[in-house]
């Protein structure tokens, strides 16, 4: 499988999956300007030895940190890169210096909600939710709720200054990496356009969301949009970077966020440094699949990591899924608890679905 991206990070790069049904993501940590690393002869640095093992074998795989120039093993790193970063790279304390730096959103209460475009009308209360909920219990019996299990809407948390910081958490990782949120798909001049988003082009077909679950799926879009927000916290932690975690519980089968980004043509990223990509269409015909970018436009999905699904350790972690679905004949995928979650959990994914090709071992 073509990897996306040779990392610029502190952590493992991101892959893309292909998973035909149920599919997985994994995490996106700290970022910087692009530069060139690799300046200078070898000869330079005969005498660097690695910060973790102190050896200088295996120069070929040591990285230099391009704020403090001290040396590190690629396999020394944890996680572990798999490459030498094609651009700039820092080592963990620099790291977690420049983010102690972002430690809390730099723009006023304005500016966040102007950063989300958040509607300024008079914020409802949480009477859709029951509405929908209502609804539910008069169009479907008890025998069909056992039948199929219905997608939940997220419960935002009551307190909107805890809401302002949850989306203040959210506008400082997209700031250090340089993104713009989004909370919608976007197809730009020169890659796929909208019309080639047909889930008709499945292989093997694609799920259709059920009327019911779009209903849903609007409902935390609608939310979203007057900033009633998904009860999650990104963090930085030093070995995993950016990451999400439960600000409050949250139930089995609640929708946590669709995945978005740029939408391109698989065979245009083979070769590509992007970041995060996901499978969007799996077509029959190659040339037709397309992949999610959220390298430039992304939101919160691009923050959850992946796990080691190696070890029985790293599968208890699981507790989202990712899903592609046919919404009114366009492929989306959404990211939906499996199981409840606890306030304080970090937010994972089985980064491999049904495939085993991503070496996840390395993933913390």
């Amino acid at each position: 499988m073509a990897s996306p991206r040779g990392t610029r990070r502190m952590l493992l790069r991101q892959r893309r999956t292909e998973a035909p049904k149920p599919l997985s993501v994994s995490f996106s940590p700290f970022e910087d300007e692009d530069s060139d690393s690799g300046s200078g002869s070898e000869a330079e640095y005969d005498d660097v030895c690695c910060e973790k093992c102190g050896s200088g074998d295996s120069p070929a795989d040591l990285l230099l940190c391009d704020q403090c120039n001290r040396g590190y093993h690629l396999f020394c790193l944890r996680p572990i890169l798999v490459s030498v970063p094609k651009g700039s790279w820092f080592c963990p304390t620099c790291s977690k210096n420049k983010h102690n730096k972002l430690k809390s959103f730099p723009l006023v209460q304005t500016k966040i909600v102007d950063f989300f475009r958040i509607q300024r009308s008079p914020e409802p209360t949480q009477k859709p939710i029951q509405d929908i909920r209502k609804k539910r219990k008069r169009a479907s019996s008890l025998v069909m709720s056992k039948r199929k299990r219905r997608l939940l809407p997220f419960n935002p948390s009551e307190d909107p200054t805890r809401r302002l910081e949850q989306m203040a958490s959210l506008a400082t990782a997209l700031t250090a990496t340089g993104t713009e949120f989004s909370n919608e798909l976007t197809y730009r001049p020169g890659m796929a356009p909208r019309s080639a988003n047909s889930a008709a082009l499945e292989r093997g077909g694609m799920q259709v969301l059920s009327n019911e679950d779009a209903e849903t799926l609007n409902l935390c879009k609608s939310m979203m949009e007057r900033g009633e927000w998904p009860p999650l916290m990104v963090v930085f932690d030093p070995q995993e970077g950016f990451t999400v975690e439960a600000d409050r519980s949250i139930k089995d089968l609640t929708v946590i966020t669709e995945y978005v980004g740029d939408v391109d043509f698989l065979k245009n990223r083979e070769n590509d440094d992007g970041d995060s990509m996901m499978t969007l269409l799996h077509a029959a015909n190659p040339s037709k699949s397309l992949v999610i970018c959220p390298d430039e436009h992304s939101n919160i999905a691009r923050f959850i990591n992946g796990i080691n699904n190696h070890t029985p350790e790293g599968r208890k972690k699981q507790n989202l899924k990712c899903v592609r679905f046919d919404v009114n004949g366009e492929c989306r995928v959404l990211l939906i608890a499996n199981r409840d979650i606890s306030k304080g959990e970090r937010l994972y994914y089985d980064y491999n679905g049904y495939e085993h090709e991503y070496p996840t071992q390395h993933f913390v």
